[in-house]
């Protein structure tokens, strides 16, 4: 491995370990950062500095100071703005520019380009004040999803069905972006999906679909399965609308993926939209499910090299990505919130693929919300079976608490 091709990598968690093994493949020495010191991937990687990656000028530093010749965002929106910002000033191959970038990961400003092209996607109102909310509220049909602009994973989003629970969310969503400005939109009913594609000269060249799954947190995907449910007429437009936003944008080549809700008459409405990996290890799914070597090819977008080879293989076979995730938290119902162990159940013992479990046992779960124990690959032997245990996986394999 050559110490004269450094590479940046913004984060260090469980998510960005295959990016950080891919990058190794490729001849790269990695450096990761990240505010979070206990993050798993970063014993992974040759030299660690730890600093905020949000701080784009921190990062434009950082990047400066090690001499690296490319930088790859982690699986968070605020380490793809720095990554892209920290290109745009040190002329480094493989992102959009930083104002590009913006148009797609800030909600305000997507909703307002989907709307120009034509793109389906909920009706949205900008809020700056709270006169603008209560004005918003009178214009949008209930129920409503109130929302930060900047944040993913399910931070500070709120559905509400009233006015009065639409004055408490607002004040949660503005307490935690770091903008000047929150989104109010209409609710939209319908199956939630994720679509992942590998652009190559505003063409989508490789396309992944899934099926999404949620346990008690409706805003936080717990779990994927493949193949999609979406028709090829459905996946043909989500195609279509990628290409459109790639030639309006001038996209560079490399990953676009998108969350979407399809409505019961087929048509996908694009919920959320970024140009990172997303995270729990979604990228080494696509890899099960496919064969295609999708954290490589990431990386190889990322550093500007060539991934016109890319193969737009369908899924192969019936596969399932499932973070396990708690029931209970301390002070419910006098529970102590302290995990136990992970447990499969004896008839989906044969489906394990990889189990990547990180939970401590005797550890203390404060917010069963957010918190993970793990993550686990299952591979299933038809179509029915994996519906059917995706649907009770809960149970199968879960952790206990005490």
């Amino acid at each position: 491995m050559s110490l004269n091709k450094k590479i940046l990598l913004l984060g260090g968690g469980h998510a960005e370990i295959p990016l950080i093994q891919a990058a190794h493949e490729l001849g790269w020495y990695v450096i990761t950062t990240g505010n979070a010191r206990e993050g798993l991937g970063h014993p992974y990687a040759d030299k660690n500095v730890f600093a905020d990656f949000s701080d784009k000028d921190a990062m434009l530093e950082l990047a400066k100071s090690e001499g690296v010749q490319a930088v790859c965002s982690g699986c968070n929106d605020f380490a793809l703005l720095s990554t892209v910002y920290v290109c745009e000033k040190l002329g480094l191959p493989g992102h959009d520019s930083y104002a590009t970038s913006l148009e797609i990961h800030h909600k305000d400003k997507y909703r307002a380009l989907a709307t120009r092209l034509g793109i389906p996607t909920p009706r949205a109102l900008v809020v700056r004040s709270i006169a603008d909310f209560e004005a918003a509220i009178a214009q949008l049909t209930l129920p409503i999803i109130v929302k930060p602009v900047d944040l993913t994973g399910g931070k500070g989003i709120h559905r509400v069905a009233n006015t009065d629970e639409a004055r408490e969310a607002y004040k949660d969503a503005c307490s935690r972006t770091r903008q000047d400005h929150i989104v109010v939109e209409e609710f939209v009913q319908g199956s939630n999906h994720g679509f992942s594609a590998m652009l190559v000269k505003g063409k989508v060249a490789f396309a992944f679909s899934d099926n999404e799954q949620y346990y008690i947190n409706k805003y936080m995907v717990s779990g994927a399965n493949s193949p999609s449910t979406s028709s090829d007429k459905t996946l043909a437009m989500l195609r279509e609308y990628s290409e459109r936003i790639a030639q309006e944008l001038h996209l560079v080549d490399g990953i676009l993926h998108i969350q979407y809700i399809e409505r019961a008459d087929g048509t996908p409405i694009i919920i959320e939209i970024c140009r990172r990996p997303p995270g729990d290890l979604y990228i080494k799914f696509v890899k099960y499910a496919t064969g295609v070597d999708y954290p490589k090819f990431i990386v190889q977008a990322e550093t500007g090299e060539d991934i016109s080879s890319i193969a737009d293989v369908p899924t192969q076979g019936f596969w399932l990505r499932h973070c396990i995730m708690a029931d209970k938290q301390a002070g419910d119902n006098g529970c102590t919130g302290t995990a136990h162990d992970v447990v499969f159940a004896p008839e989906i013992q044969g489906n394990i693929v990889e189990k990547f479990l990180w939970y401590k046992p005797g550890e203390v779960i404060t917010d069963k919300l957010t918190y993970k124990a793990g993550i686990v690959f299952f591979k299933f032997d038809t179509l029915a079976e994996m519906q059917d245990k995706t649907a009770h996986m809960t149970e199968l394999a879960k952790i206990t608490i005490e």
